[in-house]
């Protein structure tokens, strides 16, 4: 893997919400997008960065909704971990059809499937050039995958968390709602927090700023903002101390 020295970012969490990866409607099982992203993912690397993925599983299913459905809340959860696996071997589908080394690694156990997550397994797969793409959240219900995230991020030492979700960046207002909602540039884990600004949820906020780690949101629907991101150009919201 070539070292560049333009490159901002050299080990990179990405966190991919499951809308990324589904159809038009934010369904299912996405193939062109799913294509693109792994393209992007792939261009980055060749640049010479370690690439880690966390893949959310809304497209497919969402613990808490279910919840609010009848199925009990922990069981809900649990589908939610196991959509994300589906998520991740698409999207490890996609990568080495590019000719990109892969792992998937999950916090719950199906050995037939997937590695089980291993911290000094996961940062060796990275040394060695590989894409470790982390499945089933972090194991356990009532924790998003944004928890995740942040927690896997910490645990690899990544440089930064780059968020990607369907609007540019963390507004003060919901863009989609009231377009002419003010986008932050910057701004601090704290105001994030006690604003309640919903792009990720407090819990991830907190690990976070207690590991300074931190977090880029950008519209991943945009392409080449990820290249673009890891380069250092100015894209989207920077969320640091």
């Amino acid at each position: 893997m070539s070292d560049s020295p333009e490159l901002k970012y050299r080990r990179i969490l990405l966190k991919l919400t499951g809308e990324a990866l589904g159809d038009a409607a934010g369904n299912g099982i996405g193939t062109d997008r799913i294509h693109r992203i792994a393209g992007e993912i792939r261009d980055v690397q060749q640049l010479g960065a370690e690439m880690a993925v966390v893949v959310g599983g809304g497209n497919i299913f969402r613990g808490l909704p279910g919840s609010k459905k009848g199925i009990e809340r922990v069981t809900g959860d649990q589908m939610g971990m196991l959509a994300t696996l589906i998520n991740a071997l698409a999207l490890q589908d996609a990568l080495e059809k590019l000719g990109v080394q892969t792992r998937v690694q999950t916090a719950i156990a199906i050995d037939q499937v997937a590695e089980l997550f291993i911290r000094r397994r996961a940062v060796r797969h990275l040394e060695k050039g590989r894409v470790v793409i982390f499945a089933g959240g972090t194991g356990n219900p009532f924790f998003s995958t944004d928890t995740a995230a942040s927690l896997r991020a910490s645990e690899i030492k990544a440089d930064v968390i780059l968020k990607g979700t369907k609007v540019a960046g963390i507004y003060d207002r919901d863009p989609v709602k009231h377009p002419t909602a003010t986008r932050y540039e910057r701004i601090t884990f704290q105001e994030a927090i006690a604003k309640r600004l919903q792009v990720m949820d407090t819990t991830a906020f907190s690990m976070c700023m207690d590991n300074h780690m931190p977090i880029v949101v950008f519209d991943v629907f945009e392409a080449d903002n990820l290249r673009r991101i890891a380069l250092g150009e100015p894209i989207g919201t920077v969320v640091t101390d």
